[in-house]
């Protein structure tokens, strides 16, 4: 949700709470039964009325962003109520739908349930009280519907937001890591992308790749920053920040899923990584995908105790370490994907606006100063 629909979505729901009226659309071919509606409906609500299907629909394309709900009669001519009632959930179907019917028949009305998402059927003639409680709860499920909407996308949007911000803000802990977490995170998406991997995995793997490095934010800083080569004693607590940065991620509930995913990006193939010495497919899938990632951007990075490898350099690297340190069939479509791989190298913001998950919908602008390979 961008933050434009956000917005009007918002001023929407604010104008409902301030007692605007709700809009609700009658549609009946007959004059005396629209007139009979609307006298049972008045002071309730904003009335507008159609005589046929095809009038209501250009209401409804023009309208249909304020019209909480419709009532339609079933048998109308050249458009029945149930044809109507399918065109307006594809043009919008979130306003909810009652149809009026005349008669007791079976097909119809499941079908108008199935396929027009009908939130009711009353049979004519009807009580008015009947009308007037049904139309109440539609719109109630109309309002209650639109909050949800609204507070699930700020929810959402939120979400990434802390995601990223801590993101940014692990990476900008050591200055020569700035935007190492991005740039993995594409390189991984990539990757992914290519095994045509679902969107649900992938939103699972962008989140991982995001955070595969947390467990860094226990690391002592002047181990972590340290300018030179690390003692025994001192690399084997930078070693640790998979398995912590796996039980981090754990305690958060919505990304258990991927905790074995950070937790596992420093496995190797041949069972010689860390922390559990994972072997082949032992180690998930997003884990091996990671670790690819991961050791790309950390050569093609300036570090205090060397400078950055080239990408070709990178590349012929990572070929040689296949079937020992990394997957081989991945390792084979990570270098396939090589010019791909550099140009998100050398342009880290734009591929990932094109390639990420987590950003569409989301008004979310990416800082520069977290983008750039150092």
């Amino acid at each position: 949700m961008s933050s434009a629909d956000l917005q009007n979505s918002l001023e929407s729901i604010l104008k409902l709470i301030d007692n605007e009226k709700p809009t609700v659309l009658l549609v009946d071919d007959e004059e005396n039964n629209l007139q009979l509606l609307k006298r049972t409906l008045r002071g309730s609500y904003n009335i507008i009325t159609a005589h046929n299907g095809f009038e209501a629909l250009e209401l409804v394309k023009t309208q249909g962003n304020k019209i909480s709900l419709i009532v339609s009669d079933q048998k109308m001519p050249e458009m029945e109520g149930t044809d109507f009632l399918k065109e307006v959930r594809k043009i919008n179907p979130e306003i909810v739908k009652i149809l009026l019917t005349g008669h007791v028949d079976t097909d119809i009305i499941v079908s108008a349930i199935n396929d027009c998402d009908l939130f009711q059927y009353i049979l004519k003639p009807f009580e008015p009280e009947e009308l007037k409680i049904a139309v109440e709860s539609g719109v109630n499920k109309y309002i209650l519907a639109s909050h949800n909407k609204i507070f699930y996308g700020e929810l959402r949007e939120l979400f990434y937001k802390t995601i990223r911000a801590i993101s940014n803000a692990l990476d900008t802990r050591d200055s020569y890591t700035n935007g190492h977490s991005l740039r993995v995170t594409i390189y991984s998406m990539i990757l992914a992308r290519e095994l045509n991997l679902d969107n649900s995995f992938l939103e699972d793997i962008e989140i991982a790749g995001l955070l595969h490095d947390i467990g860094k934010i226990v690391i002592p800083q002047n181990i972590l920053c340290k300018n030179g080569k690390l003692t025994d004693e001192e690399f084997l607590i930078m070693k640790s920040h998979p398995a912590k940065g796996g039980k981090i991620v754990f305690n958060i509930k919505k990304l258990q899923v991927i905790s074995e995913w950070v937790k596992a990006h420093h496995e190797k193939w041949d069972g010689t990584g860390y922390p559990d010495k994972l072997k082949g497919t032992q180690i998930p899938l997003a884990g091996r995908i990671i670790a690819l990632a991961d050791t790309y951007d950390a050569m093609t990075s300036t570090r205090p105790y060397r400078t950055a490898l080239s990408h070709e350099i990178a590349m012929a690297e990572i070929e040689k370490c296949i079937g020992t340190q990394f997957d081989p069939d991945l390792g084979k479509i990570f270098i396939s994907l090589s010019d791909k791989i550099n140009e998100a190298r050398q342009n880290p913001e734009a591929v990932y606006q094109k390639y990420s998950i987590l950003c569409k919908n989301i008004d979310f602008k990416i800082p520069s100063e977290f983008t750039k390979a150092s």
